[in-house]
């Protein structure tokens, strides 16, 4: 693999709906992140992290009382250290999910991108279905902001920041509807945000 295909691996594949928590071991912080992060008035704990490829880094948070196999409000924080474009990393992610619509048709997305910073942002829905194929067991929606990464080295890559909501079951017609009337308001706190500065903990 090259280096720019296992930049676009690890940031469009490895985000799939079922793929949070695979692990219930203590979670070490890479990112100099340990938490809590504090979002939208809410505090958030390093609840699991992954260091799966030499430049890759995943970490995710959750509040207190949540649980990373069945979340409510879950943030995480990726980074890769290469030198790929944001664009086409956001633009494989776009290209993902025209794919899944073609199967799901409650799949839904919208980009963004800010030419002053260079950062991209993309607001998708995703669903999973009950094995008998006639309900919904989950509906996740996701808004990932995709930034440039400068450590103090000089290490450049890119970071992705993303705050993931989900229901299930019988709650997911309200939750659907709810998001009807506001979508634009996760999506302007996630654009908003301060993001805390990174560095990676050898």
């Amino acid at each position: 693999m090259t280096k720019k295909t296992t930049l676009l691996y690890v940031l469009v594949m490895m985000l799939s709906l079922a793929s949070y928590g695979q692990t219930s071991k203590a979670a070490s912080d890479y990112l100099n992140l340990p938490g809590p992060v504090l979002f939208d008035g809410k505090s958030y704990n390093l609840a699991w992290s992954s260091h799966p490829a030499g430049n890759y880094y995943k970490q995710e948070y959750i509040t207190a009382g949540d649980d990373v196999a069945k979340f409510s409000t879950m943030l995480m924080v990726e980074l890769v250290t290469d030198n790929g474009k944001i664009k086409e990393v956001a633009g494989a992610k776009v290209a993902e999910l025209k794919k899944m619509q073609e199967s799901n048709p409650m799949i839904y997305y919208e980009s963004f991108e800010n030419p002053k910073t260079g950062e991209v942002m993309i607001d998708f829905l995703l669903t999973q279905n009950n094995p008998d194929g006639q309900s919904m067991s989950i509906a996740e929606r996701n808004v990932y902001r995709y930034m440039p990464f400068v450590g103090k080295s000089g290490q450049k890559g890119i970071v992705l920041f993303g705050v993931s909501t989900r229901s299930y079951g019988n709650n997911i017609d309200a939750f659907l509807v709810s998001l009807k009337g506001k979508r634009k308001e996760l999506v302007n706190k996630v654009a908003q945000y301060k993001f805390p500065e990174l560095k990676i903990i050898k």
